[in-house]
């Protein structure tokens, strides 16, 4: 069935993450943040006033990758960082109102962009998708623990 499951799995879905990456960017450009920027923007708009740890690991970044993204999205006065009152070496990020009304505006504007890009996909296709990606999400975390 497959030539072979590196070529048809892991080649394909790597080239599409990153077609969909680049696509949603060039349509982010218009607000003036990037995908990643987005998934910290929307993270931090359901769960605000979180620690930099707490954060990276709910955005799928490592620290030093967050870091500069945090320091981007300061200098646009979307999020700030207040010194923890428990321990000066850690932050709490907190999203800013100009920050929340970008959500507000970009929200929809996301929605309507997936809507498109899952155009002519089923929603029992789409849930098998799902299915299939949290399966191999929970292999893969399996063989990194064992």
């Amino acid at each position: 069935m497959f030539e072979s499951y590196d070529k048809n799995v892991g080649n394909f879905t790597s080239l599409i993450n990153k077609k969909m990456i680049y696509f949603l960017n060039s349509q982010l450009s218009v607000f003036d943040i990037t995908a990643e920027q987005w998934q910290v923007l929307l993270t931090l708009s359901k769960q605000n006033k979180i620690n930099q740890k707490i954060l990276s690991q709910a955005v799928n970044k490592d620290q030093p990758t967050l870091t500069r993204m945090l320091d981007i999205l300061e200098r646009k006065h979307l999020v700030e960082r207040h010194t923890s009152k428990d321990d000066r070496r850690s932050f709490s990020i907190h999203i800013t109102e100009k920050g929340l009304d970008l959500v507000k505006k970009v929200t929809p504007f996301i929605e309507d962009l997936f809507k498109r890009i899952l155009n002519g996909i089923s929603e029992k296709d789409l849930k098998i998708y799902i299915d299939v990606l949290t399966k191999i999400d929970i292999n893969i975390t399996y063989l990194n623990n064992s």
